[in-house]
């Protein structure tokens, strides 16, 4: 009984706490905009083509900073793997599969969000919308579930019976680069793009979860392929977030740091080992220097 009393107690001062945030600065500029859309557009407009192009101008858009980097000598000190530089012939090769896949799997994904959110009753409108700390606490156990998804599936198409097929294609530059991202086989598209979805299916509260949602992984996604570890990079406030430099020795290495996101998972499995050999490594030539 005095547990029961305990946990109570905390969960009731919990939620008090929350109740005592600072609500968002930012939240009447986004209720204009919010309702103007919704007053402008239908459900199936917002949720198919809207989300579309939600996701290509996001996408393209925390792309471009580190494309950016690659004609900028000052900021060369931060690619990680320095002796392979990125090529226009990479880049262009890399968007002409982005666009199949993003029109021709992508799409068909998100226009699907519609019916789902039809189906289970999700609401669009601004009155129903939940505070910030609801959405980030969601999107946090979102990351987690597509996170685990991630790392198992992510490991099995790294088998010798599968690679070949169809993983290898992603593991065509072996310097990352932002767009490579979502540069991948149709399967590898499907089946990993799968993760997203489950987390989104037990979390989604109000269609702007999706949004936030979608707004969290691309920045994740996008900044472990890079190929430059920038100082002052928010994300790497996040607790175990496992960054570019953890994601880059898989695209050279090929084996090892399968979690997209965090580390616990290489950690508890032991599939960090060779990053961690290599890490020390380069850390005794540093200080060697």
């Amino acid at each position: 009984m005095a547990e029961n009393a305990t946990i109570v107690t905390t969960v009731r001062l919990a939620t008090e706490y929350l109740e005592y945030l600072p609500d968002n600065p930012f939240r009447p500029t986004m209720e204009y905009y919010w309702t103007s859309m919704t007053d402008n557009y239908s459900k199936f407009d917002i949720a198919s083509w809207i989300s579309f192009i939600y996701h290509e101008v996001l996408y393209f858009g925390i792309c471009m900073p580190a494309f950016v980097c690659q004609f900028i000598p000052a900021m060369q000190k931060y690619k990680i793997q320095q002796d392979k530089p990125e090529s226009f012939e990479n880049q262009w090769k890399c968007f002409k599969l982005l666009m199949v896949n993003h029109f021709l799997f992508q799409a068909p994904s998100i226009f699907g969000i519609y019916f789902f959110t039809e189906m289970f009753g999700i609401p669009y409108d601004w009155d129903s919308m939940p505070p910030w700390y609801d959405i980030a606490w969601r999107v946090f156990v979102c990351a987690v579930i597509e996170d685990t998804w991630h790392y198992f599936v992510h490991r099995l198409l790294h088998h010798k019976r599968i690679y070949k097929h169809v993983h290898k294609i992603h593991h065509t530059f072996q310097a990352p680069f932002g767009m490579v991202a979502e540069y991948a086989h149709p399967i590898e598209t499907v089946v990993l793009g799968f993760g997203f979805f489950i987390g989104l299916f037990l979390c989604i509260n109000h269609f702007a979860f999706l949004w936030a949602w979608l707004l969290f992984r691309l920045l994740e996604t996008v900044d472990v392929h890079t190929g430059y570890d920038l100082p002052y990079n928010p994300l790497h406030l996040l607790p175990f977030y496992a960054g570019a430099r953890f994601h880059d020795f898989h695209h050279m290495n090929f084996h090892g740091n399968y979690a997209p996101t965090f580390i616990w998972w290489d950690k508890i499995f032991g599939t960090d080992r060779q990053y961690e050999e290599f890490k020390a490594k380069h850390e005794k030539l540093v200080k060697t220097d």
